[in-house]
């Protein structure tokens, strides 16, 4: 598509603010109904903006503000919100078939079907896939049965982790948030280093990161005493998401999967925030060439309508009782046809989505950079993941305040641009648009966000 026609998929006065003060008084009393009403335990807590209506990487809240969202709904909107051609697809499937039981439908047997064809190699044709409706259903599921299919009952998990908030899944999550006065959670996790090379704790003069991460990963699989005598599964993100947006070499994946392969172990690939061509390929484990034996995927596969899964080789799958994981409303039928049209939109040639990611992806990157800030320690990512770690001192690496990160994200969201921020110590922003955003909208935002960093 042309840079014109894709700005025709968004608000045209992107970015925009009408109201006199912000939030403008609709939005302020929805915020505080809101407040009333809603458990703030979710996602977004008290952020003061309130989306009213959208359009590709733009959203208008009650008092007409005009946004541009650099976030995709936390890297959910890989087609942009409302694609006409996702709207049309809802529009047919829900006047034929919308909820059924949990048995076989022509749309999720369709998507069982695509998911197959899309998978990376190891997966690719020979797997099957196992429905939920969110990230965290998936890592449940996912470790549920890989104890099944292997015998044993540890997983390995990754400090930085984000794999979800129940109760395996909140085990696997390092997150305080996610986890303080919420324990004790599922038992026999056990956490290694992720070779987050900016802020990893051991000495890598002599070796990298990934290096060290993977041969103790390793070490804990292969080595008497070291008390991971009976791990089901290691779980990892390729790149890893909340913890920090962190893109480590092809090594540590690959060196992960020799460590399996020598103990018996399945490995498992959390691709919920980073897949669905994010990352300028379909998966992001793809980089490495690594052949996991799970998948998990959600957010950017469903879109604007929930669809998340387990996919595993055919021979795993084949392990698991028929009827134990029950699930009323996985794979939707309206939802399975939004996500067969997202895989069909991230595919077609002609829109070349996935290349046109990496690429901007790189120049947003220098554009970053290009803003010469003392506060910015380092920026990193894959494609349109891309993490910004703002700092104190460069020396020191100090993270910069909660206090002037509040401020950061208070300018930008004034001027007319939705951030995230995430990292150990919420001093990361995220640029994680959809990867339909035109270059003039991600320019304008950056920009914003450059001004917004020299007001500190």
């Amino acid at each position: 598509m042309t840079e014109t026609e894709l700005e025709a998929l968004n608000f045209p006065d992107a970015p925009k603010m009408v109201s006199a003060a912000f939030p403008g008084p609709k939005a302020a009393e929805a915020l505080a109904r809101s407040e009333r009403t809603e458990s703030m335990a979710r996602g977004g807590g008290r952020m003061p903006v309130v989306m009213d209506r959208a359009l590709g990487v733009t959203f208008k809240d009650p008092d007409g503000n005009t946004f541009i969202d650099l976030s995709a709904g936390v890297g959910v909107s890989s087609v942009g919100r409302c694609h006409p051609k996702v709207v049309e697809a809802i529009r047919r499937q829900s006047e034929a078939l919308m909820h059924a039981i949990d048995v076989s439908t022509s749309k999720r047997s369709e998507l069982a079907a695509k998911l197959s064809e899309v998978m990376p190699d190891g997966l690719r044709g020979n797997c099957i896939t196992f429905f939920a409706q969110s990230g965290s259903d998936a890592l449940e599921a996912a470790v549920k049965f890989a104890k099944r299919v292997t015998g044993r009952h540890q997983i390995i998990a990754f400090h930085g982790g984000y794999h979800g908030v129940w109760n395996a899944s909140g085990a696997l999550t390092t997150g305080t948030a996610y986890r303080k006065g919420y324990g004790p959670f599922m038992g026999g996790v056990i956490h290694a280093p992720y070779p987050y090379a900016y802020r990893f704790p051991f000495d890598t003069t002599h070796k990298s990161a990934e290096q060290i991460a993977g041969e103790y990963v390793d070490y804990l699989l292969n080595t008497p005493y070291t008390a991971a005598d009976d791990v089901a599964a290691v779980i990892v993100e390729p790149v890893q998401g909340e913890g920090g947006y962190v893109p480590p070499a092809p090594e540590f994946l690959q060196l992960l999967r020799k460590a399996c392969d020598r103990s018996g172990t399945l490995l498992i690939v959390d691709e919920v925030q980073a897949g669905a061509g994010r990352t300028g390929k379909m998966w992001s484990v793809e980089h490495s060439g690594v052949k996991p034996d799970m998948l998990t995927f959600g957010k950017g596969i469903g879109g604007d309508l929930p669809m998340a899964g387990v996919v595993m080789r055919s021979d795993l799958a084949a392990k698991i009782p028929d009827g134990s994981a029950p699930n009323t409303f996985a794979a939707n039928s309206v939802s399975a046809a939004v996500a067969l049209t997202n895989i069909g939109l991230l595919q077609d040639p002609a829109l070349g989505l996935m290349n046109r990611a990496h690429k901007l992806g790189l120049e947003a990157q220098e554009r970053i950079r290009g803003f010469n800030c003392p506060l910015v320690g380092e920026v990193r990512g894959r494609g349109l993941m891309i993490g910004i770690e703002l700092v104190e001192d460069k020396a020191t690496r100090q993270p910069l305040s909660s206090a002037k990160v509040g401020k950061l994200m208070s300018f930008v969201l004034s001027h007319g641009v939705l951030m995230v921020p995430c990292g150990r110590y919420g001093n990361v922003m995220r640029v994680m648009p959809s990867l339909t955003i035109p270059r003039s909208l991600m320019f304008k935002a950056l920009d914003l966000f450059g001004e917004g960093l020299a007001t500190l």
